[in-house]
């Protein structure tokens, strides 16, 4: 019986093969890679990875899928299997640890888990990842563009694009009602952010059409004029609003912000 995608878990399943070769291009597949995959579906993805890298993580959530899975990767030995949510998903723990992120995402939590992935994952360097179309645009986003959010700032800090591929919706099925993309992006080398960097962004960009002084107010991140005194010390005009500063702004910022709070 064919296994129907389903909606509550933003299911589309690979089903054209050539979308594989480009997957395997843009993600620099090597036989030493340690990859997690994430969403791994009928398991069309995960059988290429698992004939050309030494060790493949993959997290399904839909428990409904574990006998096709199973099945389908019945002669890949060195595939594990985990079935959970991969948003708790403790990849520190994972043995051998993962270099790569490779995945054909679920659309509905796409954003979150590249996110968290690289604020908290800190053996992944490098991701290739299908996501909708309009957030692979919006994850390298420039400033002073509607595209450009918190989302923008938070993956621009940890890494650079590395590669782009736009995707029909026919390779999917069933075939989803909105345009995809590949996107691959390796870390900044030394790209560690503080925790009050993406406290700040996430506040920033809360309340957009707000001056960012103001933004910061309303979230109780700081003091509208501590935030003007921040802005000021970098040289910004104090009714600048989040959009328009470029990602490392945003690390200058906090640290000028904690100057502000110290000296007051």
């Amino acid at each position: 019986m064919e296994q129907r995608a389903k909606k509550q878990f933003g299911q589309h399943f690979l089903a054209d093969p050539n979308i594989l070769r480009v997957i395997e291009r843009l993600a620099t597949l090597r036989a030493d890679d340690v990859v997690l995959e994430i969403g791994p579906g009928r398991g069309v993805l995960t059988s290429m990875l698992a004939e050309h890298v030494a060790h493949v993580h993959a997290v399904e959530i839909d428990r409904t899928l574990e006998p096709r899975l199973r099945t389908a990767l019945a002669g890949a030995a060195n595939v594990q299997l985990i079935f959970g949510d991969a948003l708790q998903l403790a990849v520190a723990a994972l043995d051998p640890s993962p270099n790569k992120l490779v995945a054909n995402l679920p659309y509905n939590v796409a954003t979150p888990i590249v996110v968290e992935l690289l604020v908290g994952a800190n053996t992944l360097e490098n991701w290739c990842v299908m996501v909708q179309r309009e957030v692979a645009d919006r994850f390298f986003a420039t400033p002073s563009t509607k595209a450009y959010g918190a989302v923008s700032v938070m993956v621009q800090l940890h890494a650079e694009r590395t590669g782009f591929h736009p995707v029909a919706r026919t390779v999917f099925r069933p075939p989803p009602n909105v345009d995809s993309a590949l996107v691959a992006f390796s870390r900044r080398q030394g790209a560690r952010p503080s925790p009050d960097v993406r406290t700040v962004v996430q506040a920033a960009f809360a309340h957009r059409r707000k001056t960012l002084a103001n933004a910061l107010s309303l979230t109780g991140v700081a003091e509208r004029e501590t935030s003007v005194t921040a802005l000021t010390s970098l040289g910004l005009d104090p009714v600048v609003r989040a959009e328009a500063l470029p990602p490392e702004t945003f690390v200058a910022l906090t640290d000028a912000l904690a100057e502000a709070r110290a000296s007051r």
